[in-house]
């Protein structure tokens, strides 16, 4: 990458740091089909310690594990051993049990009935399944308030029983959809999820550094989480680490990982499932997968049901996005410079991809603050990739 645009991307790192209610610290990385373009880091680790964010520092990346979980599901399906369209409860029966919720009584207990339809793999990777997330929809967190239904973060199987929200395949809503999908991974296979994506993930990608446990090494360099007060101030939560001996492998959002290492994996499917030590996915596969998925169907922005969690999220407000497997695509070009038809998403602690298959450049902007679309972080995330964009044009 050019040196100014370096010096640019930079400069935009540190002012994500140094602005009033900055974040305290920040990883970016760009690639290309090639190779990194850029990588760099701003800020602490915490902030409330000296230590400084390096490029190698590790961080909870949450939702952008959701990418990762549905590559092991295609992977299994090219080899004919999943159906996408066969109903889940082929592989967890458990899936089957699951009832639809139909309101709340007089007396606030949840009404529930039996579903007319099957669950499908493939809806659970369009997040159409009917499943939700406490801090992005009202129902989910009053079943949580009243009814106790156990937290997400706590990788319990207990915290993925939750009732649909509405029939199977009937609309979008974003929730706990893929950690039922790493469950079928895990029933296809025999072998825990983190075991899958290592052996046939990670190591043709050269992803040393991602896991669901930490290593020694990666817990050494673990970026701290922090919480976003209402007065704008940070608070550092030492304490705060995802279950390092958890009962669910949570394919939503249970890894931890490095900017690099998640770029090796952008840079996968930018080379068409080709990784640096294997291939990981045929070319068909991949453009499979990068289609819309929803039909005429769009998804819808999230409100922030839980603040300390999130805020409301609508990317590029106004602009029609779908879903692929799994990913949002944008339908229009993006203000960015992002064009039509590109892959995206983000993870709670505010961190941010996207994957331009047609340019064949992406990025990652990893941050560790709650709540989600903390302006600091997704700012600074916009600059940085409008900044890429703008040297692709010069």
């Amino acid at each position: 990458m050019k040196q100014p645009l370096a010096s640019s991307l930079d400069a935009i790192l540190q002012q994500s740091v140094d602005g009033a209610s900055g974040v305290p610290g920040v990883v970016a990385a760009v690639t290309d089909r090639e190779g990194l373009l850029y990588s760099g880091a701003a800020g602490q680790r915490a902030s409330d310690q000296a230590q400084a964010m390096t490029d190698d520092s590790v961080f909870a990346i949450f939702s952008t594990t959701k990418a990762i979980t549905a590559t092991a599901v295609l992977q299994l399906v090219e080899e004919g051993r999943l159906d996408l369209d066969e109903p889940a409860r082929r592989y967890v029966p458990e899936i089957g049990e699951l009832k639809v919720l139909d309101g709340f009584d007089s007396e606030g207990n949840p009404r529930l009935r039996a579903p007319r339809r099957d669950i499908t793999t493939r809806m659970l990777l369009l997040h159409t399944a009917g499943f939700g997330y406490d801090f992005f929809n009202e129902d989910y967190r009053r079943l949580a308030t009243e009814h106790g239904q156990p937290s997400i973060i706590g990788s319990t199987l207990d915290s993925l029983r939750t009732p649909l929200l509405f029939e199977p395949g009937e609309r979008w809503e974003y929730g706990t959809n893929i950690d039922w999908a790493g469950l079928v991974v895990e029933a296809v296979t025999g072998q825990r999820l983190g075991d899958v994506m290592r052996a046939r993930i990670f190591e043709p990608l050269g992803m040393h550094d991602s896991a669901f446990v930490m290593t020694p090494s990666m817990a050494e360099r673990r970026a701290c989480m922090h919480q976003r007060e209402a007065d704008g101030s940070l608070t550092a939560l030492h304490d705060f680490v995802l279950p390092q001996a958890p009962e669910v492998h949570m394919g939503g959002h249970g890894l931890y990982s490095t900017a690099g290492d998640y770029c090796r994996f952008i840079r996968m499917w930018l080379n068409e499932g080709q990784g640096e030590h294997g291939r990981v996915l045929r070319p068909e596969t991949v453009r499979m997968a990068e289609c819309n998925g929803l039909g005429e169907l769009k998804i819808k922005a999230l409100p922030g049901a839980i603040p300390t969690l999130s805020n409301p999220v609508e990317f590029f407000p106004g602009m029609p996005k779908s879903w692929a497997l799994s990913f949002m695509v944008n339908e229009e070009d993006a203000p960015t410079g992002r064009p039509a038809g590109s892959l995206a998403w983000s993870g709670l602690a505010n961190l941010y991809y996207w994957i331009d298959r047609r340019n064949g450049i992406g990025g990652y902007w990893a941050t560790q603050i709650l709540p989600f679309i903390d302006p600091a972080s997704v700012d600074g995330y916009l600059a940085f990739e409008t900044e890429v964009y703008r040297s692709l044009r010069g």
